[in-house]
């Protein structure tokens, strides 16, 4: 756990794409729920912010 945090903090590109990919598949689950409609609502903007953040992660050296 410390080795994660510790990554996080010197903008190493595994921890941080890890946190991107949670982000889109949360999206995609809440854009395939039925039950909240506050949810669905926030799901494309999830999305969005979990997609660029990989593509910005992704220039982080490892």
């Amino acid at each position: 756990m410390t080795r994660f945090f510790n990554g996080l903090m010197r903008l190493r590109r595994g921890p941080w794409e890890g946190i991107a990919t949670v982000l889109i598949a949360l999206g995609v689950v809440m854009l395939m729920q039925p039950f909240a409609l506050a949810l669905y609502s926030y799901s494309f903007v999830v999305t969005l912010v979990g997609t660029v953040m990989f593509i910005i992660v992704s220039h982080f050296p490892e």
